[in-house]
């Protein structure tokens, strides 16, 4: 059993917002769907909905096209917020578990109990204008799974959240894929993907660039990693002697450090030792994730797309005449 994505193709006007898009993700699995803004991703998401048609290829799950599926099979975290400002967070809850059929005191019992697992059990009586914009995000990631959805898509379900409520959410993840839920999520924080994702694919302009298990597209790029702990000098005037190695993260205990394809990690070492350095940490590790999504696309992830304006533009005016 597994999500489909086969050969999606959709235009808005001008703009080819995806472009033979595919990619496979096994039953039980966190995915990560990264890329730009622009890149393609929300509109994957809401064609697999049905909010909208693609202009060829098809998205499927365990072998039945999207169209075909019950809308129970999704649950859906967009990234704007959508909730009733003015209703308390157990009503509307109540309400939209009731939607797909879910007994309101079977909703109600959900609602409070992971209301108290994301440590606020006061929200529900609270309307959702009082609460900050991370913590409604928190409260549209229970609509979108209290009916138990076999599949989850998150539309950048850590924007605004602190990084206490960024590991809560990742903790629900994990949970509901060990009850194997099957939760695609897209972002632009590669770091946030990295820690949580069994694989990945990263979407540019839209098309996939490089997917497949995290480690094989960690090592796509050929480049290596070396995390490097010094004791007193951060400075890093000796790496010059490494032709190909550079700094991407400094830090006070430990920095990481990139290798072109053709270092030894191993002349990091003797560099660092040849200059009388106490070297407390040496560890090689496979490219990190921001890397590889450079060296694919060739900018950071979190650097808009000059298409992404006439992008949302266009979409605006396709979902508005949808309705």
């Amino acid at each position: 059993m597994s999500l489909v994505v086969d050969r999606l193709t959709k235009r808005f006007g001008a703009v080819l917002a995806l472009d033979g898009l595919s990619f496979e993700v096994p039953r039980g699995q966190v995915f990560g769907f990264l890329g730009a803004n622009g890149a393609g991703k929300t509109t994957t998401m809401r064609i697999a909905l049905g909010v909208l048609r693609p202009d060829e290829g098809s998205i499927s799950w365990d072998g039945v096209r999207s169209d075909d599926l019950p809308r129970t099979t999704w649950g859906y975290l967009p990234e704007e917020r959508g909730l009733y400002p003015r209703m308390t967070i157990l009503d509307q809850l109540v309400y939209f578990a009731g939607l797909y059929g879910v007994p309101r005191d079977v909703a109600a019992r959900e609602v409070r109990d992971w209301l108290a697992r994301f440590r606020v059990p006061e929200f529900a009586d609270r309307r959702a204008e009082e609460l900050s914009k991370g913590n409604q995000q928190k409260v549209q990631f229970l609509a979108a799974i209290l009916h138990d959805p076999d599949v989850l898509l998150m539309d950048e379900p850590f924007t605004g959240l602190d990084p206490v409520n960024v590991a809560l959410l990742r903790e629900a993840f994990l949970e509901l894929r060990d009850r194997g839920k099957t939760i695609v999520f897209s972002t632009h924080q590669m770091e946030t993907a990295e820690a949580m994702c069994e694989s990945v694919a990263i979407v540019d302009r839209g098309r996939v660039v490089v997917g497949g298990p995290l480690r094989d597209v960690k090592r796509s790029t050929g480049r290596r990693s070396v995390v490097l702990g010094i004791d007193g000098d951060h400075r890093f005037e000796w790496l010059a002697a490494v032709p190909g190695a550079r700094v991407v993260r400094p830090g006070m205990d430990r920095s990481l450090l990139e290798l072109d394809a053709d270092v030894e990690p191993g002349a990091i070492l003797a560099a660092a030792l040849g200059r009388g350095l106490t070297v407390t940490h040496f560890e090689i590790a496979d490219a990190s994730l921001e890397q590889v999504f450079i060296d694919h696309v060739g900018r950071p992830a979190d650097e808009d797309m000059r298409l992404a304006p006439a992008l949302a533009s266009s979409a605006a005016t396709t979902d508005s005449s949808a309705a």
